[in-house]
């Protein structure tokens, strides 16, 4: 018996995009013994919008000016 592939639904792409990697793996998890392509897919989406979280908060951090680590707190 042939090794078949069941084409899953599209909106498992909705997972990582909402989720970043935690939805990727869990997407990539449940889709890898139907759908190998569409489960690869879902991690690497996970990923890419993992790192543009922490480019768009290192921007958004850098650019708040009055931003230091002792916040003016006296003990």
């Amino acid at each position: 018996m042939a090794n078949m592939e069941k084409t899953r639904s599209n909106a498992w792409f909705l997972l990582p995009i909402f989720f970043g990697i935690i939805g990727g793996i869990i997407a990539f998890f449940v889709l890898r013994q139907d759908d190998p392509a569409k489960a690869r897919n879902c991690l690497y989406l996970g990923i890419v919008f993992m790192l543009i979280g922490i480019i768009f908060n290192i921007v958004v951090a850098s650019t708040i000016p009055d931003l230091d680590s002792g916040f003016n707190v006296n003990i």
